[in-house]
């Protein structure tokens, strides 16, 4: 359920399963009972972890060391496990331990049904990658995604603000495809015929009649990802709004615009229109895939104007509305990993947010932070079910 695409049936069923709040909050029945709970993790040649097995609280989870130890890899290997991918790499080459051609990561969850499975993530050097679920494979590895509703707020989300609009597209697609199968093989049926018709250009063939028909299909399937994106768009920028207020403390408006040549014409027309222009270009010049999401502050955009210390406070805010929507979407928290989090934000402030998110419904939480004191200091307010971890080297010891 969530962010389904057939034409006709999507705007009831948004408004069904995601709506609008009026505040922080989404009160979610038996969520403890329902919600995927990593019980155990095995690493073997992830990045610079050899070799681990570690066994994690149900509630929150907390990871200290020097920088460049291993903490956030411990992080990525967790998200990579609930994603396919790394939270972080563009590619999977510079996941593997240097001098190592293979890594596996296998994780143990507890699941809606009170019973455990087994997740398992096999990447070698040649591209080969396999999952599996107890022992199963999925026929397709997209498969996977969702089954393990996972949020990451990491200082690499800094990219979604000075770099281009590709970082904000793969935040976007990234939540809408673990909501929804259905927007993730409408996006992964386009971009295929989007490359092809890009090589078309390229090479300069122009076969009128077969344009047309890759023209039709990319117009049927980019309409319900427009509107998809759309949705989630209008759901998201209350939910910022309310959590900026919360970590900034401050009285600036915060808001997201939804950039999109649909919101004028269909894609079949656009594309009509544009394709001389694609044509000396070589190359698709229109479409979802230039779709983006501008960040703005009091009405200015965000990376021009916003100090570093309101980028980021944004940026976290962004990061927690995604954990409220989804927690809404899927009925239970999904697993939220907060990678130093407290760094150059005020810590009276980062305290009142986790206070709300640590809530009776909060889901299983895993933090980072190189300051150990400083971390149990706002931990041990939250909860006593908790686990301390140390990291050097890559090595992992509980404390």
């Amino acid at each position: 359920m969530g962010y389904v695409l057939t034409a006709h049936k999507q705007a009831a069923n948004l408004e069904k399963n995601v709506q609008t709040p009026n505040k922080i909050g989404y009160l979610c029945l038996d969520i403890k009972k329902n919600m995927p709970v990593l019980e155990k993790i095995v690493i073997s040649d992830f990045r610079n972890i050899c070799l681990q097995e570690l066994e994690f609280s149900p509630n929150v989870n907390c990871i200290s060391g020097n920088n460049g130890e291993g903490k956030t890899n411990l992080l990525d290997a967790i998200y990579y496990l609930s994603m396919t991918k790394s939270a972080f790499a563009s590619s999977d080459k510079f996941t593997f331990r240097h001098g190592t051609d293979e890594f596996s990561l296998a994780g143990t969850y507890r699941m809606e049904n009170g019973l455990s499975s087994r997740f398992a993530v096999k990447m070698n050097s040649k591209g080969e990658k396999k999952v599996r679920r107890d022992d199963k494979p999925y026929p397709k590895v997209s498969e996977h995604v969702g089954v393990l509703p996972i949020v990451m707020v990491s200082p690499a989300d800094i990219s979604m603000v000075s770099e281009s609009g590709d970082e904000r597209r793969r935040f976007v697609n990234a939540v809408l495809s673990q909501m929804d199968s259905g927007y993730m093989s409408a996006l992964q049926q386009y971009n295929r015929l989007l490359m092809q018709r890009n090589k078309m250009l390229k090479d300069m063939v122009m076969d009128k009649s077969l344009l047309e028909v890759i023209d039709m299909r990319m117009a049927a399937l980019a309409e319900p990802v427009y509107q998809a994106r759309k949705k989630f768009v209008e759901d998201l920028k209350p939910i910022v709004s309310e959590y900026y207020k919360a970590v900034s403390g401050g009285s600036e408006i915060v808001d997201i615009e939804y950039e999109s040549e649909l919101s004028k014409a269909g894609l079949d027309q656009i594309l009509a229109t544009s394709f001389d222009k694609d044509k000396a270009l070589r190359y698709t010049s229109s479409g979802v895939q230039r779709d983006d999401f501008i960040f703005t502050m009091n009405g200015h955009p965000i990376r021009r104007y916003g100090s570093q210390g309101q980028q980021k406070s944004f940026l976290v805010s962004l990061k927690f509305a995604q954990y409220e929507i989804m927690k809404k979407n899927y009925g239970f928290a999904p697993i939220l990993l907060l990678d130093d989090v407290f760094d150059k934000l005020d810590m009276g402030r980062i305290a009142n947010l986790l206070q709300m998110v640590a809530s009776n419904d909060f889901g299983q939480i895993f933090i980072t932070d190189s300051n150990k004191v400083r971390m149990s200091r706002i931990v041990d307010g939250l909860t006593q079910d908790r686990a301390y971890f140390e990291t050097s080297s890559g090595t992992f010891s509980r404390i």
